[in-house]
């Protein structure tokens, strides 16, 4: 099968060697660039607890100053592995689900115990921060990075897209769903994926691209993309 990945290549390169190993073809599509905000000073020792809500929360972090045994808690497996590749021990995954992660915290981290700061991009799909106050959490939000839609695309790349659409498109955001319909109409691509199957993280996701007529429409969660292939 023809497979279009659409994340940054840091995200997905292992992804697109597995997919190559089971003899797929993969097009590779980045759609967002990625953007560190500058946050100022933060007293770590102020805090019991992180939350990252994604990968590239964590990627624009100085961590130098934290403390490696704090506690963390992490959205998905892609997460928590780069969390613990820049040293933190004690770290927990939710699987992929904002939702999980809510319970996960709930569960494992007493609100007395103190603090809790969440770093996440500007745009967030659950106000994750605010679900927990109301439960009674002190928890402090930091952006620290932002999303920006890739304007300009390689001509021959999409001349040879035209010629031989995919036929599973992965989609991991509302802005990359955003980024990538922009992206079909801007090349005139709008009847083109009829016999394409769309691969969307949650229905808000999904949602942004249901003007485009595809084959099927799947939701998943992080760590099921092999798993969707024999769902065809």
């Amino acid at each position: 099968m023809h497979i279009l990945l659409t994340r940054p290549l840091e995200d997905c390169s292992e992804m697109i060697v597995r997919f190559k190993s089971l003899g797929h073809k993969v097009s590779h599509l980045p759609l967002l660039d990625v953007e560190r905000i500058n946050f100022g000073e933060i007293n770590f020792s102020e805090f019991k607890g992180i939350i990252f809500t994604s990968a590239n929360a964590v990627k624009h972090l100085d961590t130098k100053k934290i403390d490696k045994k704090i506690l963390c808690f992490c959205v998905g497996d892609s997460t928590e592995k780069k969390t613990r590749s820049l040293g933190f021990q004690n770290v927990i995954s939710a699987g992929g689900s904002v939702q999980n992660l809510r319970e996960l915290i709930l569960q494992n981290f007493d609100k007395k115990k103190g603090r809790l700061i969440y770093f996440s991009g500007e745009i967030i799909s659950a106000n994750l921060d605010q679900q927990l106050i109301n439960e009674g959490y002190n928890v402090k939000r930091v952006i620290n990075y932002r999303t920006l839609h890739v304007q300009k695309f390689d001509k021959k790349f999409i001349d040879d897209l035209k010629l031989n659409i995919p036929e599973i498109v992965y989609v991991y955001s509302q802005n990359s769903a955003s980024s990538f319909l922009n992206f079909i109409k801007v090349h005139q691509l709008d009847g083109e994926w009829m016999n394409a199957n769309l691969m969307c993280i949650g229905e808000k996701t999904s949602s942004i691209l249901n003007e485009i007529k595809w084959k099927k429409i799947f939701l998943f969660n992080p760590g099921e993309e092999e798993f969707l292939l024999y769902k065809i």
